[in-house]
């Protein structure tokens, strides 16, 4: 393999180009955007800032090029996915130093990104050639003669507008590209403003993997600009989306008629019961709320504890909290890294103001430095205070208290959010009593909110999403049955 295999990306000036029918193209536009690190406002690189004339343009080619991809056989489609993991995994180090410039995530974390991202394409690959049609008699129906059978096969959708978030450009493109490519979509890639470096150079490992021209386009350029042109255009037949809230219930309201996938935000709460192992409880919690800053959407977001464990998990929270490396993702260890904007730290300093002004003990943290926030813990926050509600995307934790377990599930259930929660206990009957009452996607027991594994099904209800993920769901959220009735003579 070459030395430098990502040399069409960019010109010398460091300006990004976009994947188009197969080529590194630079827009017609002369607009660019600047990608300044969060770490310290240096200049990372150039991403064009395309027009809508131009996003037609890549929409169109994917059109095209899709019509020959659905007819390449499984097999060859997994033998090039299986190609694009080799590559990740040869290059984790190169790609993981761009991540970490780019988004300011640690460097254990930015490693650990692109080798899940190569994990998960690979499991895809292996998946989507398990994926089986079947055949249905019609003499199983009452009052249907045995003349009637069914071939039900599944089909791809067609061109499938990916867009991902800035907190996992990486793995949160391939979730969305590797499933649908199996399944026989083509795929345009609109990447986050702040992050579009390294998904461009995803998308160029798909390219050298031997993906055919027009199979994976990249549109970059504001949201604002090009974003609703995107996602209303004709030709885009699914819509995969991860981001905010706002921007998702956006895209639901001026789209009609064309399948979604939406992974939103939320408010995980994690619910330790009296009867908790605290260490364990502990251990989970700082894990979950503070990597990466707490900028994932399930993240530890809240914690709700019963009165009778609260001093001592306040104190040994307050312990583990305070001992967190603080500073420069290229620094080793360093947990809680600078956010990824001003705007961001701004609104996670605006939650400390309303706890504080109305009360809550602030018991560690409490700082800022420019884009970084110490990772901060409160107690003793009441459900007055917006820290209580709102999703801070920041490394910032309000306690709780709460008399008895039927208050934790319904102050769990009063967020507008639905994505995840946590129990911890030693007591399985209260473990499924809460999991079954909770309104969420999924429970996690005595361990903190997380994704994967990827082959594990993935969703939000109310507003923190719309769909299932997860590998097998993710692909049969791409594709659709398709049934083909034989309707046989002289059968009885």
């Amino acid at each position: 393999m070459e030395k430098n295999i990502f040399m069409n990306l960019k010109d010398k000036n460091n300006v990004y180009k976009n994947l188009y029918d197969g080529h590194w193209v630079e827009s017609e536009t002369g607009k660019y955007i600047d990608i300044l690190s969060p770490i310290d406002n240096s200049f990372v690189g150039k991403v064009q800032a395309m027009n809508k004339e131009e996003v037609d343009k890549a929409i169109m080619n994917s059109k095209e090029a899709q019509l020959l991809w659905q007819e390449i056989p499984v097999n060859r489609r997994a033998d090039i996915l299986n190609r694009a993991a080799d590559i990740l995994y040869e290059k984790a180090g190169e790609l993981a130093e761009i991540l970490t410039m780019e988004i300011a995530k640690d460097r254990k974390s930015s490693v650990a990104e692109i080798e899940r991202t190569a994990d998960y394409i690979r499991f895809t690959a292996d998946a989507a050639k398990s994926l089986e049609g079947e055949t249905i008699p019609g003499d199983s129906f009452p009052g249907t003669k045995r003349n009637k059978i069914s071939f039900v096969t599944r089909v791809p959708l067609g061109v499938v507008l990916a867009i991902s978030p800035f907190n996992y450009p990486v793995n949160l493109s391939v979730s969305k590209i590797a499933p649908a490519l199996m399944a026989g979509n083509s795929v345009v890639l609109k990447p986050p403003t702040q992050g579009s470096i390294s998904a461009l150079y995803l998308a160029e490992v798909f390219n050298i993997a031997g993906l055919p021209k027009g199979v994976l386009n990249t549109v970059t350029g504001r949201g604002s600009e090009i974003g609703d042109y995107c996602v209303t255009h004709k030709e885009i037949d699914f819509i995969n989306f991860t981001g905010s809230t706002e921007v998702g219930q956006h895209i639901s309201s001026i789209t009609t008629m064309k399948p979604l996938l939406l992974e939103l935000g939320g408010k995980d709460a994690a619910i330790v019961l009296d009867d908790a192992d605290l260490d364990r409880a502990v251990d989970n919690i700082v894990s979950g709320a503070y990597s990466y800053s707490g900028q994932r959407c399930t993240a530890v977001k809240r914690i709700l504890v019963m009165e009778s464990v609260a001093d001592e998990l306040a104190e040994k929270l307050k312990d583990r909290i305070s001992k967190l490396k603080v500073g420069d993702p290229r620094e080793e260890g360093v947990v809680v890294t600078p956010l990824i904007s001003e705007k961001s730290a701004d609104f996670v300093m605006s939650l400390m103001e309303d706890a504080n002004k109305k009360g809550a003990e602030l018991l560690v943290g409490g700082k800022r430095e420019g884009n970084l926030v110490y990772p901060t813990l409160y107690d003793n926050v009441t459900l007055d205070m917006k820290l209580a509600w709102e999703e801070p995307f920041g490394p910032i934790l309000p306690i709780i208290r709460i008399k008895s377990i039927d208050e934790a599930i319904k102050i769990a259930n009063e967020s507008d959010y639905g994505l995840q929660s946590s129990v911890f206990t030693k007591d399985i009957d209260k473990a499924f009593y809460i999991a079954n009452k909770l309104e969420v996607g999924t429970v996690q027991v005595n361990n903190k909110p997380e994704r994967g594994p990827d082959h594990f099904p993935f969703l939000g209800v109310k507003s923190s999403g719309m769909g299932t993920q997860g590998i097998r769901y993710s692909i049969e959220a791409m594709s659709r049955p398709k049934a083909i009735v034989f309707n046989l003579n002289n059968v009885e």
